[in-house]
């Protein structure tokens, strides 16, 4: 067991007045700075989300996990913090949209922890101002505001204007505009992969992250409010391992990296083998798969060469008809429509294993936490996407939104297919995602 007085990481949850105030970017740059200043450092992001948590690991050189009090739950998320309070000096938190936004925020995730708040701030087009805000989003909640990255500063005369408007709260560090900035697109910024010298792009956001050493070392005295937290969990009893002596085939490309990797966790923790095959590369299911994974992704960036990707195509069409368990999510289940018309509007043919066809449009489709309900219980997950489907199939169910309750995204069966735009996060009930990878339920 771990207890709070054993708790000696440097915390922070590095938060924003809304999306676009650069918290991201604040967040890669402090974890490439203490990286390089010899701290072991590690990072989690709240509320859902798959591409801000690959910069984050490129940056920290270790692996981002979810924090989510609904999504994830509170004892999970404890004993996430425990374990990595464990391994390392500092601990970062990179949170969703604005600080109070959502039910259950930012702010209630530092508050359930104790965990000081880092303000990041776009400076660009105001100076004493910023005071105001500040001051505002501590006293909203309110939390515990350790401090400000002031992004967008202009000069040193600059921040300290901004640096005075603080009063009682130190500036804890500033960024420069930058001359290149992290690509986006419609569901957020560009893989890491994609971006040509991403790790220089993140040495120079460190190199130039003004750091006031004397408020890091204040930070030091935080302790995170833990009480007692299991630091990792038991493995599965024998019995508890449903999925053992069974493979399931995931699909990992760059048309399909939306997971989590706490769902790869729990399918190995459930007793599966894992074996990752590319779509794009035109590999077709392996063919002792005993279930197979489609996660989502950009499938809408690959349309033509998922198009002429003939054999993965019929190897996904043979393993359904002979009734292997198949999980598609979002981008996964895109690719199972007959065709997908792409941004530009060209239409290109998919597996066509799900009657319908899918478009892309200019409006978000979908968005927010969502439950989907199971013989098991609910299956917690998100939903966040950009196109539509239409298809002549009816739902076997549909997932319900958090917190309102309505009717959220349709879950379509057939035969051993079960697909959504719903990304479930699998340790919320492990149980239930046994049963959608096992042929007897499917």
């Amino acid at each position: 067991m771990v207890t709070s007085s054993h708790i000696n990481a440097a915390v922070v949850l590095v938060a924003a007045v809304a999306s676009g105030q650069g918290k991201t970017t604040a967040t890669a740059a402090l974890a490439r700075k203490l990286t390089k200043m010899g701290r072991t450092v590690r990072v989690f992001k709240c509320g859902p989300d798959f591409i801000d948590p690959m910069l984050l690991e490129r940056a920290s050189g270790a692996p981002v996990k979810s924090l989510d009090l609904w999504i994830v739950g509170r004892e999970a998320c404890r004993a996430q913090l425990a374990q990595a309070a464990l391994e390392a000096d500092v601990i970062l938190i990179e949170g969703v949209m604005g600080l109070y936004d959502g039910s259950p925020s930012s702010a209630d995730l530092a508050r359930e922890f104790g965990v000081p708040v880092m303000a990041v701030i776009d400076a660009g087009s105001m100076a004493q101002t910023a005071g105001a805000l500040v001051h505002g989003l501590r006293d909203y909640g309110p939390v515990d505001m350790a401090g400000v990255i002031a992004n967008r500063v202009a000069s040193p005369g600059h921040a300290a204007m901004v640096a005075a408007s603080l009063r009682d709260i130190p500036l804890f560090a500033t960024l420069p505009k930058q001359a290149r900035s992290l690509p986006e697109r419609h569901l957020g910024l560009v893989l890491p992969s994609e971006v040509e010298g991403i790790d220089e792009m993140l040495d120079q956001l460190a190199d130039q992250l003004s750091f006031d050493e004397a408020a890091w070392s204040n930070l030091r005295s935080t302790r995170l409010e833990l009480g007692d937290a299991l630091a990792a969990s038991e493995a599965p009893a024998p019995d508890a391992r449903p999925l053992a002596g069974r493979k399931v085939a995931i699909a990992r490309d760059a048309a399909f990296m939306f997971l989590y990797p706490a769902n790869l966790e729990t399918l190995a923790e459930l007793g599966a083998t894992l074996e990752f095959f590319s779509p794009l590369a035109d590999e077709p299911v392996p063919a002792d798969a005993d279930a197979v994974y489609l996660p989502g992704g950009y499938p809408e960036l690959h349309a033509e060469k998922l198009a002429y990707a003939q054999r993965w195509q019929e190897s996904i069409r043979a393993a359904h008809r002979d009734g292997t368990p198949i999980v598609a999510e979002c981008g996964g289940m895109m690719a199972l429509a007959e065709t997908l018309a792409d941004k530009a509007g060209a239409v290109w043919n998919m597996a066509a294993l799900l009657p319908g066809r899918v478009a892309m449009q200019a409006r978000l489709a979908g968005l927010g936490s969502q439950g989907m309900p199971t013989p098991h219980g609910v299956l917690r997950g998100h939903t966040f996407h950009y196109s539509s489907m239409e298809t002549p199939l009816p739902p076997a169910a549909r997932t319900v939104k958090h917190p309102s309750g309505v009717d959220g995204e349709a879950v379509y069966q057939l035969g051993s297919l079960t697909a959504s735009y719903f990304h479930a996060y699998f340790p919320s009930n492990p149980a239930a995602v046994a049963a959608m990878f096992t042929r007897s339920a499917a």
